[in-house]
Formats: structure tokens, C-alpha cells, sequence
């Protein structure tokens, strides 16, 4: 059963109370509790159940200009003393910063809970593990039909429910709710060496938003059986469209340059670049927190300052950092409210919801403009250079020959730099609005491939 609201508000309250009784002049304090259930089957048959049930606490307590995170499952008196305790001790031990602190009463946000973002299903009842079992195996028979589908590696339907609550000793005190209904399949095609693997899953926080299982079933299948006869492309310099599966990567790691942290230690191949293009003319990355029924949308940030949407990218250029209180504080600039944290760790940068800026064209026409070049539709392992942003990923999708699909491809490698192909790309008009990253197929010119 998950664990109440009040619950969690109620467990923030004792170790603020209990950080002030051990000698924490400030401190902040989140719970979290879960319950999540997860099954898979394979060959028609249940493979594995999971259910998770309990709640997590953590405790970060500042004493002059030193703080310290503990965390912990046990939510007795007993224990939420000792873990003030023990803050407070490492604390005094902890290296000085001076940026550290929480943030000032009145910047704290108004909002206190989620109401109107319908972060959390609450019209239907929770699916039962044997409701569940049966979304899996539907899709699992629907990836087994397509033509070519030899087996599956697996297939899965979860459900989670969870809720949040922070509060500091600066007077906020706020949390929400959400939910998570899931279904994955995984399909394999051909047989012996020539055995290829693709797949297909969706996330929503309603289920009436969720496709069907057997259409992500028939979804994975068909992408494994077009990948039937893969062999390695040819070695050379072309354009490379960005499948919207992998598109948002790209993204992710602009996002990761303009971070706060990365910024601050500049360990960041855009640390120069406030104020500079880093995107094409006409293309914008905006970042909205407040959209109603996304896995990461969120009324305020973990250090209780309100979210609100904003430009990351506007029309081309960096229209600023991601910073929480404490990289805003070290780079000498106010915090975006962009702060997350966990139990364990205090709070760090992050962004939620991304929205870039779709083209006009389609990715088929896309398809057709490159002519001769590489459509990436997985990648593997990375070797990105956070410094330069020089950048090397495995690959797997399809060579284009005379703007058509020719053949699948695997075991190659891309290249290029992150900087330089961003400058380079083309977005189609393929996003999907229900992704946290909101990112459609890319094409990038200049990149070099290394295949056969």
C-alpha cells in the first residue's frame, strides 16, 4: 500500500526537528515513499515478479559553511535521531563552502503541492499483477506474429506509485504524487549468427494515455525484422540522420555542457559559450516544468523555489545555465530552480521537460535530402570528451543510398564534435510531445563513419 501524504510531510517535519535537537542551525530534510510492481514474462510464460513497497528519508543539515546528507529506510525516533546526530558530527568534519545555505524565505515558492500538472492517475484503480501479466504477454504474442520474430528477450508491464515531500527549515514544506504505468517488449529476429534484437516501450502516468501492449508488441518486432541481414557500412564522411529514438542523446548533451556543476568546475565544452550560438538560427531548446501529465514535470524545485517554463536556446544561442543555489552562488548568478536531490546527495542541477524547435520537413524527406549517408537508429557505448566535446558512439541503424533505406547496418562507430555538429543540424517534425525530451529526428552534417 503506498505510503500516505501525510505521512512523508509528517517524516520531514521529525528530522528538522531532529537536525534542530542535535545542533543543525539549517538543514532540509525529503521523503519518499513507493509502491511498484513489475512483472515480465518470456516464451508465454511469467519470468519474473517484482513488488517494492516503503519509503526513504534523507537528511542534509548546514552548519557553518558545511553540510552533510544521510539517508535511511528506518523511520523510527530512534533512528531519526541518531541519523541528526550523525549528520551533524560529519558535518563539522566536512570541508568549508562558502555557497552553501538554503535559500532566502522570500524566493520560496508559493506552490505546495501539484495540483492541475495530473502528475498522478487517480480515477482508476491500481492494475493487479495478473493485469499486469496479461499486458506483457500481449504484447509479447503481438512481437512473436510479426513475419521473422524468432523469440523475445523479454517483455514487461510495470506500475509505480509514488510521492515526494521536502521540506527546510526556512519555512517550505510542500510535496506531490505521482504515477507510472509502463509496457516494454524486446524482440529477437533470425537465428544463429545473424540474430538481431530491437525494441519498443512507452511510460505514461494515466493508462487511458498508453498504447496498446499489442502495438508496442507489433512496434518491436517490426524493428527487429528490419534489422535482418545487418552488416557494416562503408568507412567515410556523410551526413548522419539522428533517429528520433536517439535524437534526444544530442540534446542531452548540450545539457549536460550548460549544467551548473560542469560550468563551475569548467569542465564544460560550452563553458564559454553564454550568450553565443550553439544552435542553428530559428531553432530554440525550451525547458517547462509545468507540463501537465509528463514523468518529470514538477511545481517547484528540490530547494523550494517555483519552476517556471523558460529558454535554454533562444533562436540559436545560450540563453543561460542550469543552476541550483549553490553553482548559481559559485558562479555569481541566481539559481534557475533548477535543483533535484535524492536521499543521499544534496541537491544538484538537473532539467526537466525539453522542447526543441521541430522542422518543417518530414524524416522521410530528410531521408531524401541526405542521399547517401547513415540513419542511426541505436547507439552503444561513449566516448565523449566533457572538456572539447569531442564525440565517439557504436552505432547500429540503416545505410541510404539515392535518398532511400538500402540495407540494415551494425558494428560501426560515429564521430565528430558536439559543438560542430550541433551548429550542423536539421530537425524533422517527428517529436513526440508525451517525452520528457520533446526531440525530433536530426540531421547532422559532417560527422564521419567507421565501418567496414
Amino acid at each position: 500500500m503506498m505510503i500516505a501524504t501525510e505521512t512523508l510531510r509528517d517524516l520531514t517535519q521529525r528530522l528538522l526537528d531532529a537536525a534542530r535537537k542535535a545542533g543543525a542551525p539549517e538543514a532540509d530534510a525529503i521523503a519518499v515513499g513507493a509502491d511498484a510492481v513489475s512483472i515480465d514474462v518470456r516464451a508465454g510464460r511469467l519470468e519474473q515478479a517484482e513488488r517494492a513497497n516503503g519509503v526513504d528519508i534523507g537528511l542534509r543539515v548546514l552548519l557553518n559553511g558545511r553540510q552533510a546528507c544521510v539517508s535511511s529506510s528506518d523511520t523510527s525516533p530512534a533512528t531519526l535521531l541518531e541519523m541528526a546526530e550523525r549528520a551533524v558530527a560529519m558535518a563539522r568534519e566536512a570541508p568549508l563552502d562558502d555557497t552553501l545555505g538554503l535559500a532566502d524565505p522570500s524566493a520560496l515558492s508559493a506552490r505546495r503541492d501539484a495540483d492541475g500538472l495530473e502528475l498522478e492517475d487517480t480515477q482508476t484503480s491500481d492494475p493487479t499483477p495478473a493485469e499486469l501479466q496479461d499486458r506483457a504477454l500481449a504484447a509479447e504474442a503481438a512481437a512473436l506474429a510479426q513475419a521473422g520474430i524468432t523469440q523475445t528477450e523479454a517483455a514487461s508491464a510495470s506500475f509505480v506509485r509514488r510521492g515526494v515531500w521536502i521540506a527546510a527549515s526556512n519555512g517550505f514544506s510542500g510535496g506531490y504524487r505521482r504515477s507510472s504505468h509502463a509496457t516494454t517488449a524486446i524482440a529477437i529476429a533470425g537465428t544463429g549468427t545473424g540474430m538481431e534484437r530491437d525494441w519498443a516501450s512507452e511510460s505514461r502516468a494515466h493508462p487511458g494515455d498508453l498504447p496498446t501492449p499489442e502495438e508496442i508488441g507489433v512496434l518491436a518486432g517490426q524493428r527487429a525484422a528490419e534489422r535482418i541481414g545487418a552488416r557494416r557500412p562503408p568507412t567515410g564522411p556523410v551526413p548522419i540522420l539522428f533517429d528520433e529514438r536517439v535524437a534526444a542523446t544530442l540534446i542531452g548533451h548540450l545539457l549536460g555542457a550548460i549544467n551548473g556543476t560542469a560550468i563551475a568546475r569548467g569542465a564544460s565544452w560550452l563553458r564559454n559559450a553564454d550568450g553565443q550560438p550553439v544552435l542553428p538560427p530559428g531553432i530554440s531548446l525550451i525547458e517547462d516544468p509545468l507540463i501537465p501529465r509528463l514523468a518529470s514535470s514538477r511545481p517547484f524545485d528540490a530547494e523550494g523555489l517555483a519552476c517556471a517554463r523558460r529558454a535554454l536556446v533562444e533562436d540559436g544561442v545560450l540563453a543561460g545555465w542550469v543552476l541550483d543555489l549553490g553553482t548559481g552562488r559559485k558562479l555569481g548568478l541566481e539559481s534557475t530552480a533548477n535543483a533535484a536531490r535524492g536521499t543521499s546527495a544534496p541537491p544538484h542541477p538537473a532539467t526537466s521537460n525539453v522542447i526543441l524547435t521541430q522542422g518543417a520537413a518530414s524524416r522521410d524527406a530528410l531521408i531524401a535530402d541526405m542521399g547517401r549517408g547513415l540513419l542511426v537508429t541505436s547507439l552503444l557505448g561513449a566516448s565523449i570528451n566533457p572538456t572539447t566535446g569531442d564525440y565517439s558512439r557504436g552505432a547500429a541503424g540503416f545505410w541510404v543510398e539515392g535518398g532511400q533505406i538500402a540495407w540494415p547496418v551494425n558494428e560501426c562507430t560515429i564521430a565528430g564534435n558536439l559543438r560542430e555538429m550541433l551548429m550542423q543540424l536539421t530537425p524533422a517534425n517527428d517529436a513526440k510531445p508525451w517525452r520528457v525530451q520533446a526531440v525530433p529526428s536530426l540531421l547532422v552534417q559532417g560527422m564521419t563513419v567507421a565501418g567496414a
